[in-house]
Order: C-alpha cells, then sequence, then structure tokens
C-alpha cells in the first residue's frame, strides 16, 4: 500500500519530484544561457574584434526573442505539457551553445544567439510555471518559492565557474564544456516531467481523484475543477491586465537598476568593490524577499505581501538619494532587494487563481511577452533619462516603476475578489 500523509495525500507525490528536478535545470540553464554571457563578453571582444555594444546586441536580441516566443510557447503548453517541449529547448541550447563556441563573425553570433533566445522560451521560468500550476494548488506557493530561490544562486554558480573555465582552458572551449550540462538537462525533462495528475490517478498537491469524470484524464492540463470560472477571453478579466501592467513596469525597473547601480554608486563616490558588492547583494536579497513572501502570504495574501515589498523598493530609492554612503547604499540594497524577485513568485501565484489550469500557460506567456519588453527596454530608457536629467531622474522613475507595480497588483486582487467564482486561495 502507498503510504499516505493526511487525507489522501501521496507521500510520494511525483510534483514534488519535478519540481526539484526543475529547480536544478533551471539553475544549469539560466546559468549558462544567461549569465555566463558577461564573463565571455572580454575574451569575445579580443578575439571577435567588436565592440561591447555590438556584443551585447546578442543578448538583447535572445531575450527579444524569448518574449515574442513565449505566447506560442505557453499555447503549446497548456495543450501538450511541458515535457518534450523543454526536452527539446535543452538540446537545441546545448547544439546554440556549441555553435557559440565556433562564431567568427557578428552576423554568426547574432545567429547563435536567436537559437539561444527560442532554447530560453521552452526551458526557462515559464515551462517550470506551467508545470507547478498544473500539479500544484494549496502548496503552490512553496513549489514556486524551492524553484526560484534554486535557481536564483545560478549567477553565483555560474559566473565564477565560468571564469574558471574561460583561464584554464579559453573561452571557445570553456563554452564547449558547458553545453555538456545543458544538454544533460534534457534527462530529468524527458524522464520526470508528466502533463496532469490527473494522468496518474493523482489530483493536484497529491490528493487522491475524485472518482468519476473529475478523475478521468481530459483535453486540458488538469482535471481537477479550475479556480475561477474566467471569462472565455481571459485577456477581458482586469485582474488578469492589472497583474500584466504591473509585471512590466517591475520588470523595466529591476532591470534599469541591474544595469545602471554600478554606474550611479561609482559616480557618487563609492569604492569600486562596495559599488560591486551592492549589485551582487541585490540577488542575495532577493532570494531573503522570496521566503519572506512565501512565509507570510499564507496569512495576509500573496497580493499585499506583494506590493508591500514592491512598494518597500521605492522607499530603498529614496533613502539612496537622501543618505550619506555607504548607509544610503546598504539600506537600499535591503530594501530594493528583498522586492527583487518577488514578481517570480507572485505572478504565477496570482494568475493561477485567476485563470483556469486549462489557459493557464496561454495567458502566462503573454504576461512573460510584457515582462520581456520591460527589461528590452530599460536598459536604453534609463540610459537616455540618465544622459538627459541625470541618475536621480531615471531613479526616481524607477521607484515610480515599482509604487506603480504594487498598486496594480492590490488593484488586481480587489477586481479578483468582485468575481464570486474564484474559489482558489491567494
Amino acid at each position: 500500500m502507498t503510504p499516505t500523509v493526511g487525507a489522501g495525500r501521496r507521500r510520494d507525490f511525483p510534483g514534488w519530484r519535478m519540481v526539484w528536478a526543475l529547480a536544478g535545470t533551471e539553475t544549469v540553464a539560466y546559468g549558462v544561457l544567461f549569465y555566463s554571457f558577461a564573463v565571455f563578453l572580454v575574451p569575445m571582444q579580443r578575439d571577435l574584434g567588436a565592440g561591447t555594444a555590438q556584443l551585447s546586441g546578442a543578448l538583447t536580441l535572445a531575450m527579444a526573442v524569448t518574449g515574442a516566443a513565449a505566447p506560442a510557447v505557453g499555447r503549446w503548453l497548456d495543450r501538450h505539457g511541458a515535457r518534450w517541449l523543454m526536452t527539446a529547448g535543452s538540446l537545441l541550447g546545448a547544439a546554440c551553445v556549441v555553435g557559440w563556441s565556433q562564431v567568427r563573425t557578428l552576423p554568426q553570433l547574432y545567429l547563435v544567439f536567436t537559437g539561444i533566445g527560442l532554447a530560453c522560451a521552452a526551458v526557462l521560468y515559464e515551462p517550470a510555471y506551467a508545470v507547478i500550476n498544473t500539479w500544484f494548488r494549496r502548496e503552490r506557493r512553496a513549489a514556486l518559492l524551492t524553484l526560484t530561490v534554486v535557481a536564483g544562486f545560478a549567477s553565483t554558480v555560474f559566473l565564477p565557474t565560468s571564469q574558471a573555465l574561460i583561464d584554464g582552458l579559453g573561452w571557445r572551449s570553456a563554452l564547449l564544456v558547458l553545453a555538456v550540462p545543458v544538454a544533460l538537462c534534457a534527462v530529468p525533462h524527458a524522464l520526470l516531467l508528466r502533463r496532469a495528475p490527473a494522468d496518474l490517478g493523482l489530483a493536484p498537491d497529491g490528493d487522491a481523484a475524485s472518482p468519476g469524470p473529475a478523475a478521468e484524464p481530459g483535453p486540458g492540463p488538469s482535471a481537477v475543477p479550475d479556480p475561477p470560472a474566467a471569462p472565455v477571453d481571459p485577456w477581458r478579466d482586469p485582474a488578469v491586465r492589472r497583474l500584466t501592467l504591473a509585471t512590466a513596469l517591475e520588470m523595466l525597473a529591476i532591470t534599469a537598476v541591474a544595469v545602471h547601480l554600478v554606474a550611479h554608486l561609482l559616480e557618487r563616490g563609492a569604492p569600486p568593490p562596495l559599488a560591486a558588492a551592492a549589485a551582487g547583494a541585490l540577488g542575495a536579497m532577493s532570494v531573503a524577499g522570496r521566503v519572506a513572501l512565501t512565509a507570510l502570504a499564507g496569512r495576509l495574501g500573496t497580493g499585499p505581501v506583494s506590493a508591500s515589498l514592491l512598494a518597500g523598493q521605492a522607499v530603498g530609492v529614496g533613502l539612496l538619494f537622501a543618505l550619506p554612503q555607504p548607509v544610503s547604499t546598504v539600506l537600499f540594497v535591503l530594501l530594493f532587494g528583498a522586492g527583487f524577485g518577488v514578481i517570480h513568485i507572485a505572478r504565477p501565484a496570482l494568475l493561477g487563481s485567476y485563470v483556469p489550469a486549462a489557459v493557464f500557460a496561454s495567458v502566462s506567456g503573454g504576461q512573460a511577452l510584457a515582462g520581456q519588453l520591460g527589461r528590452v527596454v530599460a536598459p536604453v530608457a534609463a540610459g537616455a533619462l540618465i544622459g538627459a536629467a541625470g541618475y536621480g531622474v531615471a531613479f526616481g522613475a524607477v521607484a515610480a516603476c515599482t509604487l506603480a507595480a504594487a498598486a496594480l497588483i492590490l488593484s488586481a486582487e480587489r477586481a479578483a475578489a468582485l468575481t464570486p467564482e474564484r474559489a482558489a486561495p491567494r
């Protein structure tokens, strides 16, 4: 007999095996396909004879392709699940990293990063969110926390690893080595990922499936009742639209800070080690913010806690300009960093309570596109503001974006609460 915990809950629930597998593969994918680019810039400049802006354009192109592909990826996930998409994405990503190691010209680099952008759309957070939304209800926040906290260390692991490989082997051979773990991610994707709990006779969270038609595998990714009775077109739902705009604004804000914080601190006279440490500490604080969100959301609600953390980012910006160094930088990192990764948990958790499971990935893909647009626009827009009016105005715009995102999340929750059919916990 299978051991159980509580009412019909399986201790060996495969959903948690998927979460842990995805946490590992997300760490590899983000580490190699995204973060490692920073340490390859300098050796590529020497070898390819190109400037920083030209080379960085390849990563910007990849981000744009990822965003453009997100809606189509979402529709695929709703119809077929993540298993073969993520398996193919891992193999494509590995092949593109191998191709990256062989580029000799800028057009070749841009072509390779178009492929990397497609691979990222297939293997980064969006498909993982769809898996968690399908396999979890009560424990969704805990599953999202596990995924994003582990993957949050991707830069911590892969930036020094990549640099060590470059120092020892050269950048081309280093990429060949890094292609191996990306390819190996295809193994857990193929072996562990499954489309829906109903396919195994289960309900989300490992509960025993109800007898009758609800336990039968259906056309959608989950056979249990969906959270809300949403409109035929989910994009007509004001809660969905407001959450989408909040996502775009928050991604714009955190990307602008990630790109321009070090330069601002150096201009204000901060020692270079402090400026670099502050930028790196934002990632560590983002983990603390995600843990705080998950711990408090059960009592206070995901929406209010998320909005508070995003509003705290605006307070951090104000303190950065109101107080002297180094106190201002420390407080800024604490407050802004705490909200740095909140949207990665809040968005899928809230969206899962706004729309039926059968369309979650499609809607999430549209939101991911909005978020990617924010990421693509942020460096250029913030740079233009800095050039025209200075860092104070640019960071003031960042604070305005985080406050607007906080207000939009609260407004989305109010709009959702006006629909009595919504029964899923937020």
